[in-house]
């Protein structure tokens, strides 16, 4: 099934209230960057793939409504420092405009690119996991924090869809409970077999030999390959 975090419609964005999942399936109407910022400020939206989206449709409703193009750009930039797709996204809306061209078509682009990168990764990923896989992952990478499908998500995702009858471990990802809040979430939607975890439990479940692979996302690669994650991810 598709899932979505946002959705733009008829010139106007409409985001899936994160905050309040997954007791409360709530969308949000937003019409301009300020109540964009707001929102990406305030979690409503999380996960850098999908908060660079978000931006760029903030930026894009910012602009129509006659606002500077510069004040928009800084008051989007200075919502989240630690998502690079939130800066990748601005500059890039920021030069088309500079450029005179036509800022929906490269939010919808933007936003296009990601889901396609998610799929690719997905299927890259997919041929890694082996049948009956027990997998471990941590925090939420899915579609919730994409522009679809997800990045390390999207690779169980699509262990699912190839019938490989996987099970997920799903830490629950102190202090913000991405995994049990909103990976436990999309687990449901998707009928892929899971169970909860507190996050001191995985290596439990990794001496009883009951893990055969983990999957996390990257906030940050280094080009010697070390990896930034979610705190919890370094005890994996």
């Amino acid at each position: 099934m598709e899932m979505k975090a946002f959705r733009w419609e008829s010139g106007k964005l409409l985001l899936l209230d994160q905050r309040k999942l997954p007791e409360v399936e709530e969308w949000v109407v937003l019409e301009d960057h300020l109540q964009t910022a707001q929102a990406i400020k305030d979690m409503m939206v999380r996960g850098a793939p999908a908060i660079g989206c978000v931006a760029a449709y903030g930026f894009l409703m910012g602009v129509r409504k006659g606002e500077d193009p510069k004040v928009v750009y800084e008051t989007l930039k200075n919502t989240r420092p630690t998502a690079y797709n939130l800066f990748y996204a601005l500059n890039r809306m920021m030069e088309a405009y500079e450029r005179g061209e036509d800022l929906e078509a490269t939010a919808k682009a933007i936003e296009e690119e990601d889901y396609l990168a998610n799929k690719k990764m997905a299927q890259i990923g997919n041929e890694l996991i082996p049948k009956n896989a027990r997998i471990l992952t941590h925090c939420n990478t899915g579609a919730l924090a994409t522009a679809g499908y997800g990045t390390a998500l999207g690779v169980i995702r699509e262990a699912h869809y190839s019938n490989k009858s996987i099970f997920v471990w799903v830490d629950e990802t102190r202090p913000y409970l991405q995994g049990s809040r909103l990976t436990a979430w999309e687990l449901s939607k998707e009928n892929i077999p899971h169970k909860i975890i507190t996050d001191s439990t995985a290596g439990f479940l990794m001496k009883k030999g009951l893990v055969d692979c983990v999957i996390v996302g990257a906030d940050r690669i280094t080009k010697r390959g070390d990896v930034a994650n979610k705190i919890g991810t370094y005890a994996l």
